[in-house]
């Protein structure tokens, strides 16, 4: 059983569980295209620009252009999450915490998610027929810190990087960056009036849009190698998020533990990146 339960008996305090405050399931996965796969190791295709050619003259053989094509590997890897009620606990209790800790094993399977996404947007990716070959992010694709937070100048820098590889204009586009990062942005003396404006509604949540960029607010960032805050910049199928079995609770009784009652999430992951072109890493002052 839990051993914090005993927290939640009854003092005549209160008849209600309150979840604490934390991140509620997953932000990232609507951000990234989802495919659905089978076995412990998926592969995904992938097809580069080819160059027309010039015909030189009538009737002239046919010529051959080799279309480029690459593929990327995804190893999924299994997370659960598991808690006992104890049967005389409830007893003690106001409430049955079963419908609570369920909540609490997909929360917690939904931030492990994210962070399946967010180590494999700028790690190492798995190239070539076997996943044999390490594909790191470059560092083209990077915006190093220089001594700053999230500035404007950052921002349209990463826009810049991405339309200048002829990223799709139409498909949606992402920022991934921490509370302290917007509020930075806002304070920054450079933005302009009308940019101020849009900012302040994002810092306040009432858009989430800005330059094109939907902002997700996380917590859950990596630090660079030189300990600065990593934000990201994405195009959204240029992640992939593989999911082998989506997160499922079950909730069962255990004879073998004195009929308590048993909260069990699991789920099956993984994720990479298809292609540096399509992502950006941010470095801010952490």
């Amino acid at each position: 059983m839990s051993s914090q339960i005993q927290i939640a008996f009854n003092n005549l305090y209160s008849a209600n569980i309150m979840l604490l405050v934390q991140q509620k399931g997953s932000r990232l996965k609507d951000a990234v295209r989802q495919e659905v796969v089978e076995g412990e190791i998926a592969y995904f295709d992938q097809i580069g620009a080819g160059s027309a050619i010039k015909r030189q003259s009538r009737h002239a053989d046919t010529p051959l252009t080799e279309t480029p094509h690459a593929r990327r590997q995804v190893m999924l890897e299994d997370y659960e999450y598991s808690d006992l009620i104890d049967r005389l606990d409830q007893v003690k209790t106001l409430t049955d915490p079963t419908s609570a800790y369920s909540q609490a094993a997909a929360h917690a399977l939904g931030r492990a998610m994210d962070d399946v996404i967010i180590a494999n947007a700028n790690g190492t990716a798995r190239s070539g027929k076997t996943g044999q070959t390490s594909v790191p992010l470059p560092g083209s694709q990077k915006i190093a810190v220089g001594g700053t937070g999230f500035t404007l100048a950052k921002l349209l820098q990463a826009k810049e990087i991405l339309d200048a590889a002829e990223n799709d204009p139409d498909e949606p586009r992402y920022i991934a960056c921490p509370a302290k990062d917007i509020t930075v942005l806002l304070s920054n003396t450079q933005v302009t009036s009308s940019d101020y404006n849009t900012v302040k509604a994002l810092a306040a949540g009432q858009i989430d849009t800005f330059l094109g960029f939907k902002f997700i607010r996380t917590q859950r960032l990596g630090l660079t190698s030189g300990g600065d805050r990593a934000c990201l910049a994405w195009r959204q199928s240029a992640l992939v998020l593989a999911v082998g079995q989506t997160p499922k609770v079950k909730v069962t009784e255990r004879p073998d533990k004195s009929y308590a009652t048993q909260v069990y999430c699991a789920m099956s992951v993984g994720a990479t990146r298809m292609e540096e072109e399509g992502v950006v890493e941010i470095a801010t002052l952490a």
